[in-house]
């Protein structure tokens, strides 16, 4: 067995709760020249003086780490009491029933990655499971690691001394972080789906529990659906409609909680450097507007990412009243929406389909009405999956759940249309009180420890745990430090 599959023994059998327990920001890299620190400066001692970057198997099980891992089930109940008294309630929210390594709301799945290291830049798209008796195994890993990649860029982004000040890096991680020889991890969150998929979502509550969506950016006025309200008095049992007195602002359901599937992946990758003996950490990463080259805010990073950015549409009327009273600015630029992120140097007015790594479900990639039906149409295809289904349940019973499971009303898919519709005409974007891409604005650093620095500064048993001790000899064939 090679030394590379002793490291993948010793990882698959680590207890999770010294994974937890043991869990740390170990910020100190093999391969840094010098660390600055007054009388507790370090230099580094053989072999750590040495850039080393991490192998193919190492960063394979990271990319696992945030990847697919099988596929869910539909465990919730769709009516609201035993029969035959029961009423339908919400049956269908998910948007995925693959299996991911964390958990998202409404199995959203809208984390991607990017992943830098000495060879470049690279986007981890989504694969499909794989197949239920496929061998958990350092090649298969391997494999999965080299289809989920796609190359963006020759050279490890936002590493070069232009970048290496505020307000790309925070302090001392301009000294420590995305350094020669790390992989770094770095989420970004597509929240237009589930943005459609929740307002559905809250939409198919009880009649009385059902909110008047407001606009806290214009006013608190009724956000597009004033013919759906009503007085609670008037409201029938199997009447859609609104309650007139439940005010819901949109402001205040910001993102959806869709990006916390982000924070839970990081996690995971957290727990997998303890039980790998990497060191690393979790830390500011380059902030949303920098990274993402906001039109408005950081005009000097265009290029570097191909974001496509849609700039809200707006009269010279709109610019110098309501907008000025809204948002408290005349520039349409200030609320420019990022809606994808495609491959480097395409056009996005003639990219195909194959040329996008991230499209948002939004103008200007699509209308409004094209955005809704698009999720409509894709929840519909999932939950008729006979196939999909028939791996999930026993017995055939995948026919009886794909019949009697209750979909959206057609009145909740058109009062969708309505906010959303409103959103555009309102505000020039959709969403308007969110982001089509949201970056949560950290990442995660992976990297061998220099452990002479630890040695030399920390009480025996504080700066690291006998997996980093014996990481060299599991993975690298190289004696125990």
């Amino acid at each position: 067995m090679g030394s590379e599959h002793l490291g993948f023994e010793s990882v698959s059998k680590y207890p999770l709760l010294d994974a937890i327990f043991h869990r740390r920001s170990r910020r100190i890299s093999s391969g840094l020249p010098s660390i600055n620190a007054g009388s507790l400066s370090h230099t580094p001692r053989p072999p750590f003086d040495r850039v080393q970057p991490l192998s193919e198997l190492e960063e394979a099980l990271l990319i696992a780490a945030t990847g697919a891992t099988g596929i869910t089930f539909p465990d919730r109940p769709f009516e609201d009491a035993p029969a035959p008294k029961g009423k339908p309630i919400l049956g269908t929210p998910n948007l995925n029933f693959k299996g991911r390594a964390a958990g998202s709301t409404d199995n959203s799945q809208p984390t991607y990655f990017l992943l830098l290291n000495d060879t470049g830049t690279y986007f981890l798209k989504h694969l499909d499971p794989e197949p239920e008796n496929t061998l958990f195994s350092p090649e298969s890993l391997i494999l999965r690691a080299k289809a989920a990649k796609v190359k963006i860029s020759d050279e490890r982004i936002f590493s070069s001394e232009k970048y290496r000040r505020f307000p790309f890096y925070l302090d001392s991680n301009r000294f420590l972080s995305n350094v020669a020889g790390s992989t770094v991890l770095l989420p970004i969150v597509d929240l237009s789906r589930q943005y459609i998929n929740a307002l559905m979502y809250v939409l198919t509550e009880d009649p009385l529990a059902r909110p008047t969506f407001v606009d806290d950016r214009n006013f608190y006025q009724p956000a597009g659906v004033q013919k759906w309200i009503k007085d609670p008095s008037d409201i029938k049992d199997d009447e859609f409609a609104l309650n007139k007195n439940l005010k819901l602002p949109l402001g205040k359901l910001g993102n959806m909680r869709t990006e916390y599937e982000s924070y839970f992946l990081l996690q995971n990758l957290a727990l997998c450097l303890q039980a790998m003996g990497l060191g690393g950490w979790i830390h500011a990463s380059i902030g949303p507007p920098y990274l993402l080259a906001d039109p408005f805010a950081s005009p000097e990073t265009q290029g570097v990412l191909n974001v496509r950015w849609h700039i809200p549409q707006r009269t010279f009327l709109q610019q110098f009243t309501v907008d000025l009273l809204r948002w408290a600015t005349p520039k349409p630029p200030m609320r420019a929406n990022p809606c994808g992120l495609l491959r480097p140097g395409v056009d996005p007015k003639s990219a195909t389909e194959d040329d996008w790594l991230i499209k948002c479900l939004c103008p200007p990639n699509y209308t409004v009405e094209e955005a809704v039906d698009t999720l409509v149409k894709e929840k519909h295809e999932l939950y008729s999956d006979r196939s999909l289904f028939s791996h999930i349940f026993r017995d055939g019973q995948e026919n009886t759940y794909i019949r009697e499971v209750p979909p959206y009303r057609p009145e909740v898919i058109e009062c969708v249309k309505d906010i959303c519709r409103y959103l555009m005409k309102t505000h020039g974007r959709l969403p308007a009180h969110a982001d089509g891409l949201f970056v949560p604005g950290i990442w995660l650093q992976a990297h061998h420890l220099d452990l002479s620095y630890y040695d030399d500064l920390f009480a025996p048993g504080v700066g690291y745990t006998n997996t980093q001790r014996e990481h060299q000899a599991h993975w690298h064939n190289e004696p125990h430090q």
